[in-house]
């Protein structure tokens, strides 16, 4: 066997790997697809489930109906197999479903946990009623750094990780757009991150209730062309 042929093998024995890293890390960039994807399985699966016990419902009832007011039904008798058979088989055929649905969902925490390498920090302050915003790699001296309050500005197309607290009460900083949220408390720093793919904006919402004033607690995120992004972030800068 030549080298060629020995180089074909090799490649195309690696086009599985190569397919799994390859969703693997599109997984990791952006999770909230999946976590999309995964939202319409569990429909597909409920509804199912449910067709199935109308159609069984439906089945048991027009086979059982009286056809007359003095008719009694009689209930067909099980053999001890049948009956362990009739309960353990839709048992476990409901349990091998809901256990591999569950395995999906912890496999998508914990992608959406796994910061990826390439992200921009920002760090996130809220308060009774407002999300303040540093960028720490944005600062003149150490304590002089870019804050906005309630506009969350960041580089589209690259994953943005948010470091969290809280400077008085349990808050939450939810983006439904990304499909993520996290609480931010006082005395404790939390995380979350997202990937804004393209140009746009988002809204931001405390999903804790936090006071009188929980109801106007919002953001938005504006994620910008990374060049635009730049020169707004030199700006701000230069403006300390």
């Amino acid at each position: 066997m030549n080298k060629k042929l020995w180089s074909l093998m090799a490649v195309v024995g690696s086009l599985p790997f190569l397919a799994a890293t390859a969703i693997a890390g599109e997984l990791q960039q952006d999770p909230a697809e999946h976590w999309d994807e995964f939202w319409h399985e569990i429909m597909i699966d409920i509804i199912s489930i449910g067709v199935v016990f109308m159609i069984c419902f439906i089945y048991v009832l027009i086979r059982n109906i009286a056809q007359s007011p003095d008719q009694e039904g009689t209930g067909t008798k099980l053999t001890p197999l049948q009956s362990i058979g009739w309960t353990l088989i839709p048992a476990f055929c409901f349990m091998a479903d809901d256990f591999y649905l569950a395995a999906q969902s912890w496999q998508l925490f914990n992608l959406q946990r796994n910061v990826p390498a390439n992200h921009y920090e920002v760090k996130v302050t809220a308060s009774m009623w407002n999300f303040n915003y540093t960028y720490p790699n944005a600062c003149k001296e150490a304590d002089n750094c870019v804050e906005v309050m309630n506009e969350l500005r960041v580089p589209a197309g690259k994953p943005i990780l948010l470091r969290m607290t809280s400077s008085d009460v349990i808050h939450n900083h939810s983006i439904p757009d990304f499909r993520i949220l996290e609480d931010s408390m006082p005395g404790r720093v939390t995380y979350l991150w997202f990937y804004p793919k393209t140009p746009g904006e988002h809204l931001v919402t405390c999903k804790e209730y936090c006071g009188t004033m929980h109801s106007k607690m919002i953001s938005k995120v504006i994620a910008m062309p990374e060049s635009e992004f730049d020169k707004w972030i030199e700006t701000e800068k230069n403006d300390l």
